[in-house]
């Protein structure tokens, strides 16, 4: 199993970091389930309170690894391998601990879809936000835009899928998308302060508090993710995306028809 996803447990608290810093932690197939295997891990743990997730190098994360796509065999379909990933992600919610995560240089694809998913996000002052899904044939598919929907807005949704631009961490913040932003150097240590302080109140309060929001919020982004699968199968087979597919192998424009 691949060790560019950790998992360190220091008492209460659980860090997760993403450790692929050459590629900016772009994720393949190999980190992906080490990562659900990770989660899987903590819920183990019950002296956990808090989870961080954060990354080595300059960014949490870039998304998905493009190059690696279709690197890791296994025998699924396309719409089976988004089911396993939906579970694999879904286990977030599952945990008594929150999970915050330490925002830093890209925060990009899946990979910012996947924060959108927890508890919080504290970015530093360099972050940058972007779904660039759109760019390849393909519409966000792990549920964080539902996510994003119920903190900002259908404006700021709509405008980060259709036009695939970067949001500065001031506008996220702006937004409600982080809850707050720090100096490069102080992330870390200001992820950990808040981690210190949830993990030092009564445990039973955080876990109700948490379930209010989570009975809130998870039914409409369960909703929305299986409304993804449906939906990004038919993308992953429609005329659009073999002409992009096509015109690029081609080098000329693409033809789309809508269907």
């Amino acid at each position: 199993m691949t060790d560019r996803v950790r998992l360190e447990l220091d008492g209460a608290i659980a860090t997760i970091t993403n450790d692929n810093p050459d590629k900016h932690n772009a994720f393949d197939d190999e980190m992906d389930a080490r990562l659900f295997e990770i989660l899987g891990e903590i819920r183990e743990h019950a002296e956990v309170r808090v989870v961080i997730w954060r990354g080595e190098g300059k960014s949490f994360s870039s998304g998905r690894d493009v190059g690696a796509i279709g690197s890791y065999q296994v025998p699924l379909s396309h719409h089976e391998l988004m089911r396993r990933g939906h579970r694999g992600i879904q286990q977030l919610w599952e945990l008594d601990a929150p999970v915050i995560v330490a925002c830093k240089g890209w925060v990009m694809g899946a990979s910012f879809q996947r924060a959108l998913l927890c508890d919080m996000r504290i970015a530093s002052e360099d972050a940058r936000f972007r779904l660039p899904e759109l760019t390849y044939g393909v519409i966000p598919d792990t549920g964080g835009v539902a996510a994003l929907f119920e903190m900002a807005g259908a404006g700021l949704a709509t405008d980060l899928v259709l036009t695939s631009r970067v949001l500065t961490a001031d506008e996220a913040l702006t937004h409600g998308v982080v809850s707050r932003v720090v100096a490069g150097e102080d992330l870390d240590e200001a992820a950990r302060e808040v981690a210190q302080h949830i993990a030092s109140l009564p445990a039973v309060a955080v876990k109700m508090a948490r379930e209010v929001i989570r009975h809130l919020a998870v039914p409409a982004i369960r909703s929305s993710m299986a409304d993804e699968m449906i939906y990004q199968t038919f993308v992953n087979r429609s005329d659009d995306i073999a002409e992009l597919r096509a015109a690029r192998a081609e080098d000329r424009e693409p033809r789309y028809t809508g269907s």
